[in-house]
């Protein structure tokens, strides 16, 4: 039987619990494990390492078979905490083509897509904390 979500959880050495835990977590904490790094020029413009992939996002693969390829974001699924990339496809037996399901820890993202005022506030929020900071 599945426990319901624990949000007291810390953390563990054990595998079978850190699956448990991304297995049975809310969609709102899921989107946390969607995290990806930032392009060096982004991590100096908003200093933070990294930051959530949302559709539109131009991202670089940097591990796999598909090293090295660039494209926007088509699609983000937190059920099964993976991301599609418009360029990165696999070519089935009958000839049609689909996205390959890719982990976004596995991709840098190069530019972000700021149409969302949200998003923009979120990504300047940490910027204007800094600014403000006594030294």
């Amino acid at each position: 039987m599945n426990k319901p979500f624990s949000n007291s959880w810390n953390s563990s050495k054990k595998p079978t619990k850190q699956r448990k835990y991304r297995e049975n977590a809310p969609l709102n904490i899921r989107r946390a494990f969607l995290n990806a790094l930032l392009s060096k020029e982004l991590r100096k413009k908003y200093q933070r390492r990294s930051f959530p992939v949302r559709k539109l996002d131009q991202v670089k693969v940097f591990v796999g078979d598909s090293k090295g390829k660039i494209g926007k974001v088509n699609r983000v699924n937190l059920k099964m905490i993976k991301i599609y990339i418009e360029g990165v496809e696999k070519v089935r037996r009958d000839g049609t083509k689909a996205f390959l399901a890719i982990e976004p820890s596995n991709v840098i993202i190069q530019e972000l897509y700021l149409e969302d005022k949200l998003r923009r506030k979120a990504l300047e929020r940490k910027l204007s904390v800094k600014k403000n900071a006594p030294n």
